[in-house]
């Protein structure tokens, strides 16, 4: 199952510098591990903000939601997630 995710971060201002990058670092790390597998697809970064649109293949809403929620930045961040079908004009 294929899904376009949005996620606005908005980190604290009052987070202490060392946590705020530690916490940067496992997100990274985190999310370079799920592009390796195959699960995050792609990653966009939306020019101008502290956000990303992202695309997930995995095999169940349960599944995004559990990867999403493991994400280090998952509670300083707003997140819409769009399913995706395939398009009867789509050639690929």
């Amino acid at each position: 199952m294929l899904f376009l995710v949005r996620m606005d971060v908005n980190i604290p201002h009052d987070l202490p510098a060392a946590q705020a990058d530690e916490i940067k670092a496992r997100e990274k790390a985190y999310a370079q591990q799920l592009q390796r597998d195959g699960r995050w697809k792609n990653l966009w970064r939306v020019v101008g903000e502290y956000a990303n649109y992202s695309l997930f293949d995995v095999e169940s809403n349960d599944e995004l939601h559990t990867l999403l929620s493991q994400l280090p930045l998952f509670p300083f961040m707003k997140i819409h997630v769009t399913p995706l079908a395939q398009h009867p004009s789509a050639i690929a």
